[in-house]
């Protein structure tokens, strides 16, 4: 693909230095990028290959020395979403998959929608009901009576199970389940662990998308919600009766236990964990690695484990750094105390 600087810089509304009729071919990293490539500039450590990159334009902020002469500029706010948004305009990706493969079982009772596309060895059971425009790529499996809703991707090898609904705009990665069981048991009169049915279900709302092997359990009673608009990375485990609120991120490795509630428009960072039947307020990143034992109440930045407010943990975790000098000086005070304890007995008995 092809196109003339002009025309980015009108897309992402920036003010062009340089060649507007030049013809940009690609785009790349800074580090990476060759001739007739486009690229950009918002990270100062990154300035670092600005002398050498061979790219011939390249996104920057207002006011970024331009000392390069071989170099076309675009000058916008934030580099960064201004090159996400080209990416966007130019490169969204079309997935190919169309009509209806003669290896795909659809029961006769299933709803189809129009201009719907279905894979091969794809199972969809009774009472199914899939949208207009939805996707369904190779052996994904759908059991009775699931939902999914217009212009939804489920790739391949996608496990969704009975009566779970899908909305509209969802994209769902290769190999996630979705109405798994949740982890329900109880000790008995001989300590064996018996299972508690899981009746419930999940509901995934629409314009989310969830990355490859997320784990959504199903409600033990009622359902487990991924609300509008939410970002899920992979290996996530999402708890059974867990509702995540509307416009929230959550990274990898992430785990979320039963019944929790998380806010609206939060940042879950990877390998966060997360107990059960607790609620998490709004707008509040969870930085990486931090354990979460109670409730979060009030936005902010969080971090560490058990996790504290960023600052108050930051400052502890200074202490900590340096327990081995407060150690040292603790033994010489000690020293001291000991020598001056020496010295007024001395004098006493003098």
């Amino acid at each position: 693909m092809s196109f003339k600087l002009s025309d980015v810089a009108e897309i992402i509304g920036g003010n062009l230095v340089g060649d507007k009729n030049l013809i940009i071919n690609n785009l790349a990293k800074i580090e990476e990028a060759q001739q007739g490539d486009l690229t950009f500039l918002y990270l100062s450590s990154y300035e670092k290959y600005f002398p050498t990159t061979k790219a011939s334009a390249i996104l920057v902020n207002p006011g970024f020395n331009k000392s390069r002469s071989d170099l076309s500029y675009i000058e916008v706010n934030d580099p960064n979403k201004a090159f996400a948004k080209i990416l966007i305009h130019y490169f969204s990706p079309k997935y190919s998959l169309e009509g209806i493969d003669e290896s795909a079982y659809i029961h006769p009772s299933a709803k189809i929608g129009e201009n719907s596309a279905i894979g091969k060895n794809v199972v969809v059971s009774a009472g199914c009901k899939i949208g207009k425009n939805t996707k369904l790529f190779h052996n994904t499996v759908l059991l009775e009576d699931v939902e999914i809703g217009d212009d939804s991707i489920i790739f391949q090898n996608v496990s969704i199970r009975e009566k779970c609904k899908i909305g509209k705009r969802v994209l769902i990665n290769p190999s996630t389940v979705i109405g798994s069981d949740g982890f329900g048991f109880f000790t008995d009169e001989k300590g064996a662990y018996q299972k508690i049915p899981q009746i419930g279900i999940v509901i995934i709302e629409d314009d989310v998308e969830l990355g490859s092997n997320v784990s959504v359990d199903r409600a033990e009673l009622g359902a487990t919600i991924i609300r509008r608009g939410v970002k899920i990375d992979n290996l996530v485990q999402i708890a059974h009766n867990v509702v995540v609120g509307e416009d929230t991120v959550i990274s990898a490795l992430t785990g979320i236990s039963g019944s929790t509630k998380i806010g609206s428009h939060n940042i879950i960072a990877g390998q966060v964990g997360i107990v059960g039947h607790i609620e998490i307020a709004d707008h509040v990143i969870i930085m990486a690695k931090s354990g979460i034992s109670k409730s979060i109440t009030k936005p902010g930045q969080y971090y560490g484990t058990p996790a504290k407010e960023f600052k108050t943990s930051i400052k502890l975790e200074a202490h900590i750094r340096n327990l081995p000098g407060y150690a040292e000086k603790l033994k010489q005070l000690e020293i001291q105390i000991q020598n001056l304890t020496e010295e007024i007995r001395k004098l006493k008995e003098n």
